[in-house]
């Protein structure tokens, strides 16, 4: 079986691959970057040089493949909706074009919602694009492996650990399904490797936590009190934009929090429902272990 790996440069991609490897499959990596495809090809991978909003290049990554995992890489810059429609819409057509076997595209929780969700909305046109995709080509099946929060995001608040607190910007008690990168990886190659099932949905987190159960486990972690604290959601864009977030994008997590304490960022509930085997306070250890 041969499999494309997109975005094996990040977490979950890269997990994607290294387990498809291991398990002796044959893997093609997509890179937009030739220089980042050498290690791979010297494990003894297949390296397709393609921009995943390159449609043409994308497609020809894809030929021949029995799956595919794709996803819809984060960014960073200005126009962040504009930029997911039209890698979205490139994602889209490769597959129409080249109809590949098996895609299993990394969603999220709540990407069964049109609106509301922030970032999240973005990936709502990709699966109705890709269920369109299999109407027209039955041969093409899709998996939308949706996952929770990723757990490593906490990371983002560990500046405000010297304080001993950890900050959110909703109440501390909120529940969060979240999920581990390296089990969103492990679990897209099972995927692939089970096969196409026509369109399914999995949906991958929990289970749920709180803001202080990640304080509890910094504190064992640490060996010193760390707090949850709330912080009020009308200042976190005034908060990211101060650390260079683009204001665009900065709206969208304040109105992905905020669905998130409304309950409107939830599980749709109508596909396979799996946990992650990674703990919490694995993943905080290893967050503290990488940043010294």
């Amino acid at each position: 079986m041969k499999y494309a790996v997109a975005g094996v440069s990040g977490r979950t991609g890269k997990v994607v691959a290294d387990t498809l490897l291991a398990a002796g499959a044959q893997v093609r990596v997509i890179v937009r970057d030739p220089a980042k495809g050498e290690a791979w090809r010297a494990r003894g991978a297949e390296v397709a040089v393609a921009s995943l909003g390159d449609a043409a290049a994308l497609a020809t990554a894809l030929e021949g493949v029995d799956g595919a995992y794709l996803l819809v890489p984060p960014s960073m810059a200005p126009g962040f909706r504009t930029y997911q429609l039209e890698t979205g819409r490139a994602l889209v057509a490769a597959v129409e074009q080249a109809k590949p076997k098996h895609v299993v595209l990394l969603s999220s929780i709540a990407a069964h919602l049109e609106s509301g969700t922030g970032p999240i909305s973005g990936l709502y046109p990709v699966e109705q694009g890709l269920r369109a995709v299999h109407g027209r080509h039955a041969e093409v099946g899709v998996t939308f492996l949706r996952a929770g929060y990723f757990m490593e995001n906490l990371g983002m608040s560990f500046g405000a650990l010297a304080q001993n607190i950890l900050p959110g910007f909703m109440p501390t008690d909120t529940p969060i399904d979240m999920v581990a990168t390296a089990d969103i990886g492990q679990t897209a190659a099972s995927l692939l490797s089970e096969g196409p099932h026509g369109v399914q949905v999995v949906e991958l987190g929990g289970p749920a936590r709180t803001l202080v159960d990640a304080a509890a486990a910094l504190t064992e972690l640490l060996g010193r009190p760390i707090h949850a604290v709330e912080a009020p959601l009308d200042q976190l864009v005034p908060t990211f934009t101060g650390m260079g977030v683009p204001a665009d994008i900065a709206e969208m997590y304040r109105e992905m929090n905020g669905g998130v304490v409304a309950g409107t960022v939830a599980w749709e509930g109508t596909g396979r429902r799996l946990q992650g085997k990674t703990d919490l306070k694995t993943v905080l250890g290893g967050l503290l272990a990488a940043n010294g």
